[in-house]
């Protein structure tokens, strides 16, 4: 939530400067992320009234005004549409500094001597209007420097207001907390009943009380269509993050701004047969004010008409309906709506704005009159009219009961952890300005406060509420910090299994780094990735994108790819270790491993050119990673997989065992998911990737090993493993390393044949090979070839 530090100085006189206001916000438990300057530093900007206004004598598209600041008039050729004699506006004098360190000075324009600017919102840095100067409002001092006439000194706050604490959604409710805070009275709600002057009214049925337990409409007839939001209200908008629409629009958001209580207004004259709160019946659909079409389901609450729905119950109006330029007659709403049933409605329609914000926190149900009253008298102050009488609905049993509250005195002393006086204690609660219901003295728990929760305040449940409540304001920096004192034991070592944490480090070592992404998954993007599973749906997702739980790790490392590739990253190479979730008779909870690779095989550098990482580059990566882990017997079949590339995919086998699966992205998979050509991807089974078997040590040979390369054609579908597995049952303990080092197809050699180079490294653990060995070895090695793969010497 964003507000201006001087409207809510306004609501409460404190005595403190921005840091500590700020300090003493977070404090108390309201976050503050950021505060920004309401425009751009200057200097030598007044407000001035534009006097006269003619033609540029060389420019159709220029006008020469006489512009006055209240001691001195400038000529100043101004190209803006809405400039016009008697505006007042920002003028620039020549030698005022704009934003940017801008400066002004006298200028010939076309031939015509311009002494200072007209200044749009964008050159003060007030918004992102360029094209129109800035109009004030009557009643600015000519004269006076614009940054104290406006308070442009003032600052946007950047408020993170925690789920439980909705009254703090509005100037008024942090005005109240910081009156609290400081033990100062907040300005009180000043909200006159407006004259009744029209006997106009409009049918209200409310179907759902359960939904909707308190609802008034009002009609005000005969509004200026022309009438602007006053710059003022419009500036304070802008300064709490909500854009100009116009008088209509703007005063309830400024209503909602100032008080916490959201209201709609209709166009009277565009609705149809009176207004009906209901459920959404099968099959209706509503276009919104931001021009989406939303497909109702039976549990949406509604407002609708004879003709059909015009708004989704606290969350959005529909465009049917909506206010328009020319709108003279309207309909206003103000309601209590429950908010279990906005937040179902928001959820489901992937909905967020400002009112269901509120709403679904909880707003104050005995404020809508109030509002209504208040609104109403900015609507007839600024756009004229007559106001008919406020129709209520109300339902008394389904709205929410206020609650008695029992406190303590020995609990609270327990759970603060200091000793706090009676009399303190009925100060504080005088500061809360909630409802004493009664006070007593017990032997047991000393006295005892039994308190009635303010209608604003949903969060106040139980005792510890009341606890927290006083910690807040006595003074979380004045209870006594005592260490914990707690006996601790030695956590197990594993011998034969790594801890996820050295897994991880592994990973990191090899250039990959960690992503930690949801198990809620779009079902759509799951289905492309798994299409053999049917994943478990979600009972009350947050939306539709994450509405299935995954069954396997590739949804987030394709999102996390997705998002790199939009940021115009070169190279990926990600990795996360996480469970998935498989359906079956019993839901199964899987901890997998799960990589990918994509781009440059390296980092761009002065050394040598980039080259693109390929299925050999990752499965080498894994075979690093299973053997720092100790798996034996590793090997790498190929087999069917929907997600990967026909060509280029293996399971990844150790002896019988089936620990994962390796390749490329299918590239029809690649093209639907909008990703680059040339993705791989891993996962095994995180139980696999975490084994750690025994060591065995040997000792170091003392003698050098001989090598001996050799090369022969083959099969094509013989393997390199194949050929490792012949040469070691040949060679036995004499073979010490195995490499290929060399594979080739092509002219000279049959289609259906490839050679292999391979070196192998002859080694006695404590003599010397003699020429004669080595011979005698080397001829069993290209026997065992020969008799079990067929191979040829070249």
């Amino acid at each position: 939530m964003k507000f201006s530090e001087a409207w809510l100085r306004e609501w409460v006189n404190l005595d403190l400067d921005r840091a500590a206001l700020l300090e003493q916000l977070s404090m108390a438990g309201l976050e503050v992320e950021g505060a920004e300057p309401v425009a751009g530093r200057m200097s030598g900007v007044a407000v001035a009234r534009v006097e006269a206004v003619q033609p540029h004598p060389a420019a159709d598209s220029l006008s020469v005004c006489r512009v006055s600041d209240g001691t001195e008039c400038f000529p100043v050729v101004c190209g803006a549409p809405n400039v016009r004699s008697g505006l007042l506006a920002a003028f620039a004098r020549p030698g005022a500094v704009l934003p940017g360190e801008v400066r002004i000075s006298t200028a010939d324009l076309r031939g015509v001597q311009s002494q200072g600017m007209l200044c749009s919102a964008s050159e003060l840095g007030m918004g992102e209007e360029q094209d129109r100067i800035l109009e004030l409002d009557e009643g600015c001092p000519e004269g006076a420097d614009l940054v104290a006439a406006l308070s442009l000194e003032d600052v946007i706050i950047d408020l993170d207001v925690t789920p439980n604490r909705g009254d703090c959604l509005s100037v008024r409710g942090l005005a109240r907390e910081l009156g609290v805070l400081n033990g100062l009275p907040a300005k009180p709600l000043q909200a006159r009943p407006a004259p009744v002057a029209s006997q106009a009214d409009f049918p209200v049925a409310v179907e759902d009380a359960a939904g909707c337990p308190r609802y008034l409409g009002r009609v005000i007839e005969g509004i200026d269509p022309n009438a602007r939001t006053p710059f003022r209200v419009r500036e304070r908008l802008r300064r709490c993050g909500l854009r100009s629409v116009g008088p209509a629009v703007d005063l309830t958001n400024y209503v909602m701004l100032e008080l916490g209580q959201p209201m709609h207004a209709f166009d009277l004259d565009r609705l149809a047969d009176g207004i009906q709160v209901r459920r959404a019946k099968p099959g209706e659909r509503l276009r919104l004010l931001d021009g989406r079409e939303a497909a109702l389901d039976e549990e949406t609450l509604l407002i609708a008409d004879g003709a059909g729905p015009v708004a989704v119950a606290g969350v959005m109006g529909g465009e049917r309906s909506g206010v328009v330029p020319g709108t003279r007659n309207l309909f206003l709403e103000c309601a209590f709506f429950s908010p279990r049933t906005v937040s179902a409605a928001a959820r489901r329609l992937g909905l967020h704005t400002d009112a269901s914000h509120r709403y679904e926190r909880g707003v104050d149900f005995d404020l809508p009159a109030k509002a209504m009253e208040r609104a109403t008298e900015l609507l007839l102050e600024v756009a004229g009219g007559a106001a008919g009488p406020v129709r209520e609905w109300v339902s008394p049993a389904q709205l929410p009961k206020t609650r008695e509250v029992r406190l303590r005195q020995r609990r609270l002393d327990e759970l603060a952890g200091v000793a706090i006086a009676a009399d303190e204690v009925d100060r504080l609660l005088a500061q809360l300005d909630f409802p004493l219901a009664g006070r007593e003295e017990t032997e047991a728990d000393g006295l005892v406060w039994t308190l009635i929760a303010p209608s604003h305040r949903f969060d106040i449940a139980i005792e510890a509420d009341l606890v927290e409540e006083l910690c807040r304001i006595y003074g979380y920096q004045r209870l006594p910090e005592r260490l914990p004192r707690a006996s601790l034991s030695m956590r197990p070592a594993h011998l034969e299994r790594s801890d996820p944490n050295q897994l991880k480090a592994r990973l990191a070592d090899q250039g990959f780094q960690e992503i930690i992404t949801y198990s809620f998954v779009d079902p759509t993007l799951q289905d492309l990735l798994d299409p053999e599973t049917a994943p478990l749906p979600l009972a009350n997702p947050m939306s539709q994108e994450q509405s299935v739980m995954r069954t396997n790790l590739l949804p987030g490392l394709v999102d996390a790819l997705r998002f790199n590739l939009n940021r115009r990253q070169e190279r990926a190479q990600l990795f996360e270790l996480g469970l998935c979730f498989r359906p079956g008779p019993k839901l199964e909870q899987v901890l997998m491993l799960g990589g990918l690779l994509w781009g440059a095989r390296a980092p761009e550098s002065w050394h040598g050119k980039q080259e693109a990482a390929d299925f050999f580059d990752l499965k080498g990566q894994l075979e690093l990673l299973l053997e720092w882990a100790g798996i034996p017997d590793l090997a790498f079949e190929t087999a069917d997989d929907p997600v990967l590339h026909p060509g280029q995919r293996a399971i990844v086998l150790a002896g019988d065992r089936t620990l994962g699966r390796i390749g490329r992205l299918h590239p029809e998979l690649e093209q639907r998911l909008d990703l680059a050509s040339g993705v791989f991807v891993f996962e095994l089974l995180g139980d696999a990737a975490l084994e750690r078997p025994l060591r065995t040590f040997a000792e170091i040979p003392k003698v050098p090993g001989v090598r001996r390369d050799l090369a022969f054609l083959v099969d094509e579908e013989v393997t390199a493993r194949q050929v490792r597995a012949t040469l070691a049952k040949a060679l036995g303990s004499a073979l010490a390393e195995f490499r290929l080092f060399d594979l080739y197809r092509g002219e000279g050699i049959d289609s259906r044949e490839k050679s292999m180079a391979v070196g192998l490294t002859l080694q006695h653990p404590s003599a010397t090979l003699t020429e004669d060995e080595v011979t005698r070895w080397l001829g069993k090695a290209i026997a065992a070839l020969e008799a079990e793969l067929g191979a040829r010497l070249r």
